[in-house]
This record gives structure tokens, sequence and C-alpha cells, in this order.
């Protein structure tokens, strides 16, 4: 009898109910495959929207909901941002970008492993940290510990503000969507 009460309190001492909010947003984030969300996106006092889909490792697909029908994708070795109104095409390796930190889940939870999350508002959590002189932050939300944004310089050194929205978790998605568009 004491061996069980000894096993139930093993047990019952690693539930997930007893673990810190910051192992709870990295279990969550363990069992993520992919993330389908509404996003508005600020740089230079400017505001984008539209939807996206992330699927790990290092995959994005994004749609603009503005006249220049803009899209961005990554297949996991480069970006494409594309817009079909003003026919411009550009095209980077993805490690040359932050996006090859944001969209690599084991590296964002071995960051999230070593730090500390800071309170904000009573509301939110943040992870900050640093790589290639590069300043990343994350943020999660502080009641169901879901991702809700990130903060970072896009790859022209502009401040990057990124709030989602309407987050699903491992939805069916179709592949395709993550093969490079190509100059029209």
């Amino acid at each position: 009898m004491f061996r069980v009460l000894i096993i139930f309190f093993i047990l019952n001492f690693y539930n997930p109910v007893f673990s810190s909010t910051k192992e709870k947003i990295i279990s969550q984030m363990q069992l993520t495959n992919n993330l389908s969300f509404n996003f508005i996106q600020t740089i230079d006092n400017k505001n984008e929207n539209g939807k996206c889909i992330i699927e790990y490792p290092k995959k994005i697909w994004c749609e603009y909901d503005n006249s220049n029908k803009k899209i961005i994708v990554s297949n996991g070795k480069s970006l494409v941002i594309k817009t079909a109104n003003k026919g411009s095409y550009y095209r980077y390796p993805l490690n040359k970008t932050p996006l090859v930190f944001l969209l690599d889940k084991k590296y964002l939870i071995s960051k999230m492993n070593i730090l500390i999350p800071r309170e904000i508002d009573n509301k939110y959590l943040n992870f900050t940290f640093f790589e290639n002189n590069i300043e990343i932050n994350t943020f999660f939300d502080k009641k169901n510990l879901s991702l809700i944004g990130w903060q970072t310089e896009d790859i022209y050194q502009n401040l990057a503000i990124t709030f989602i929205s309407s987050v699903k978790i491992n939805q069916k998605i179709d592949n395709k969507i993550f093969i490079l568009p190509t100059i029209d």
C-alpha cells in the first residue's frame, strides 16, 4: 500500500496541472504541427492584415488582404514575397531572415527552456531572445497560453510587430501551398 501511495504521489507531482506556466507553453508547442490564423502586422506605422498558415519546421504561407494581392511563402529553405498587382517578386534565403527562428519550433522551445517569461499587463507572457544581433520577442496569452504574436525586425531592419488571432492548431492543410510561387 505504501508503494502505491508513493507511485501515486510521484505521478501527480509530474501532472501538467502542477507544471509551471512555461512548461505548459512548451508542452503545447511540442504538440503543435501547424497553425492557421489571421494576423495584423505593423511595420513603420503601416498596418496590413491577412491570413497565414505555419507548418513546422520553417514553412509559412500568408495572403494579405490588400489591393496588392501580396503573398509570402517559405518552403523551409527560401522565402518569396510576391505582389500580383505591382508585379514584384523577391526571393531570400530563409536563413537570412528572422523568420528562420520563428518558424522553427525546436529552436523556440530550446530558447524558452532557458528563459523566464516576462509578464505584461497581467495578460501576456513574453520571451525575448537574441540571435545573430536580432532581438526576437514572442508573446503568449496568459490565460490559454497560446501564441498571440511576435516582434522582430523585417528583412529591411524595420520593426515588425505581428498580432495573431483566430488561431487553429493542427488543421489538415494542403502542402502545395508551400511551393514557391514563380515570376509571372
